[in-house]
Formats: C-alpha cells, sequence, structure tokens
C-alpha cells in the first residue's frame, strides 16, 4: 500500500513563515510538520510515499530527497508557486497512477497536522473491506476542536454521514481508486466532491480521540514547539 502526502497549499495564515519554506516543512521542535505524517506512515509499514508540491515545490526534494525517514519519496510537482495547486481532488486525480495499481487502496493525510494517529488502523479491516467493494473510502474524524467548532460531519453505525456534525475531518482517510477513475487533474476540492458517496452510504469512518494538531499559525507552530519541549 501506498500512501499520499498533501503539501501544495500556501499555508496563508502561517504567512511569514510560509514566504519562504512550504508549511509542512516548517519545524516545530526537531521535527519537520510532515515528519509526523512520515514516521507514522513507516511506522505502520507504508513506505512508498507520494507528495504533492506547488508552493515553493523546488525545496521539498532538496530538503527530503528521495529517501527520507525510512521511506521511499516520490514528487508529483503541480507547478512552481500555490497558483498552481490543484486542492485534494485535483491533486489525487494528477498522483493517481503514482498511488496504486487501480485496485489498491491508497491513503491519504495532510502534510501539516501532526498527530500520534495508528496508520496500521487503516491497512487491515479497513483496506481489506474498500478492496472487496463494501466502501468507497473511508476517514478518521476527530471531536470539534475550538477552531472548527460547528464541525464537518456526524457517524452513525460506523458510516459517515451529513445529518449531524459532531466531528471533523481529521485529514485523514483511506480511499478507493474506483472513485478517482475519471476525475480529470484540475482545480478542485474533495469536499463537497466526497458528498456524493458518503449520501450513499459509500464512506465509513472512525473517531480518533488521541493527539492531533492542525497547527495553523506562527503562535500555534510555537506553542507545539514549547509543548512537545515539556512533554
Amino acid at each position: 500500500m501506498r500512501a499520499m502526502i498533501l503539501a501544495a497549499g500556501r499555508g496563508k495564515r502561517m504567512r511569514p513563515l510560509t514566504d519562504t519554506t512550504p508549511k509542512p516543512l516548517l519545524y516545530a521542535g526537531d521535527r519537520r510538520l510532515i515528519d509526523w505524517s512520515v514516521d507514522g506512515l513507516v511506522k505502520a509499514g507504508i513506505t512508498q510515499l507520494v507528495i504533492n508540491a506547488a508552493h515553493l515545490s523546488d525545496t521539498f526534494e532538496p530538503a527530503l530527497g528521495e529517501h527520507y525517514r525510512g521511506a521511499e519519496i516520490s514528487y508529483s510537482i503541480e507547478g512552481k508557486n500555490h497558483d498552481e495547486s490543484l486542492e485534494t481532488l485535483g491533486g489525487i486525480a494528477r498522483a493517481l497512477p503514482m498511488l496504486t495499481d487501480g485496485n489498491e487502496p491508497f491513503i491519504v493525510v495532510a502534510g501539516d497536522i501532526v498527530s500520534d494517529f495508528d496508520f496500521s488502523r487503516l491497512t487491515g479491516v479497513v483496506a481489506e473491506k474498500i478492496r472487496r467493494g463494501e466502501a468507497d473510502a473511508h476517514l478518521v474524524l476527530v471531536p470539534n476542536p475550538d477552531f472548527h467548532p460547528k464541525g464537518d460531519m456526524g457517524l452513525e453505525d460506523g458510516w459517515v454521514n451529513r445529518k449531524t456534525r459532531d466531528y471533523t475531518f481529521s485529514s485523514i482517510g483511506i480511499y478507493s481508486p474506483r472513485i478517482f477513475k475519471d476525475v480529470p487533474a484540475v482545480f478542485a476540492k474533495l469536499f463537497p466532491w466526497l458528498d456524493q458517496f458518503i449520501d450513499a452510504r459509500r464512506v465509513s469512518g472512525e473517531v480518533f480521540t488521541g493527539f492531533w494538531e492542525n497547527v495553523g499559525t506562527p503562535d500555534a507552530l510555537e506553542k507545539l514547539a514549547q509543548k512537545l519541549k515539556n512533554s
């Protein structure tokens, strides 16, 4: 199984730091933000990773190379600056040939979240369910954080729904390549496109209550660094 780490965005709220460094490459303590996803995936045995890039895309390979923290890294370069980013859906569509043989599900995770989520939770029963065609995707949800109190979606009997908004999408998910087959590699967001599969009861989910943070500002980055230092 392979995974994609999303790293093409501008990181507007993290300016001025992201004027010269892509947000996923920023450090919090002794680890880059992207290191959390890389380390978690490698720990789960997923070592073939695709990183998409647009904003300051020429900085990724010099920083990470092709072999990084136990992973083999390939790059899906969408452009040289953030204006050429394809967003999540378009980015997945462009990278699809690098992620799967057309049948094997793949994981997608944002490169700017920090979490101790155990990715092996997605590689066993969940992945097999997707391979068998019993689901098209599986999303990891978290309790609504302070910065997003209204939430994104609900969960009932193991299936994601839009009836309630008790949870927030963690930016971690596993997907079947089937649903991206005819999606063009143009600028497009994952939501609300994925809603059609949610409404058809084709997207399962789980709630993660462990360590998870979406670091959005320089102040939040500094607070995270202090938190990690004191832990």
